[in-house]
């Protein structure tokens, strides 16, 4: 499979050659929903605690006897079923939201992933991406001449001028190929990533 590159001043060919088997898979909608809210469980802290009715503080003795009163009878106070009493499951911090997926499912769906990135022209490639300086006017300009607004950046080892010029600028990142996750390639409007970039990522999916 062959990708144009963009930005053809600085660069010796205008395309390269990428794996039909990793970039041009067919889109599978189970597979990527499967990805995705593994890798959003998977980062999900249980940071929620709610009180049962061991913890709430109320007393344990009976309100009122069981039989003569023509009241409904009840055991104690902390009945999940009476207001301020203790919830029925509660949530712990020991609460596991983890969700497994196979390496092999993981890496088929950023595949899928980046397939349809490329079907929909939402994946750029370059043949490198630098700045001069770490301020964050240099970057403005250098993705307001390749036509870029929202975008994640994506390079092969963190540059680290590169990555301080674009920590000012919204909706745009720019990520290590090692870092890449699948929500943010869905949540950018563009991928921006280096043919060296390109190169170890298809080593990575391999």
């Amino acid at each position: 499979m062959e990708l144009k590159l963009i930005g053809k001043k600085d660069q010796k060919t205008d395309s390269i050659i990428v794996s039909d088997e990793l970039f041009n898979r067919d889109y599978n909608k189970t597979l990527v929903h499967q990805v995705i809210t593994s890798y959003l469980s998977n980062a999900r802290g249980a940071t929620r605690a709610q009180k049962g009715r061991s913890d709430v503080a109320k007393s344990t003795r009976k309100p009122w006897k069981q039989k003569g009163t023509g009241r409904a009878r009840v055991g104690m106070a902390s009945s999940p079923i009476w207001r301020g009493g203790g919830k029925i499951f509660p949530s712990s911090p020991d609460e596991n939201f983890r969700k497994k997926l196979n390496k092999k499912m993981y890496r088929a769906g950023v595949s899928v992933i980046v397939s349809q990135l490329i079907r929909d022209k939402r994946l750029l490639v370059i043949d490198k991406f630098h700045v001069d300086t770490h301020k964050t006017k240099a970057l403005a300009e250098k993705l307001e001449a390749l036509g870029l607004d929202e975008v994640m950046v994506i390079t092969h080892d963190l540059d680290e001028k590169l990555y301080l010029s674009s920590r000012n600028i919204p909706h745009v990142t720019v990520v290590e190929v090692k870092n890449i996750d699948p929500v943010s390639l869905l949540r950018f409007e563009k991928v921006l990533i280096t043919t060296e970039g390109l190169k170890k990522f298809e080593e990575l999916l391999s």
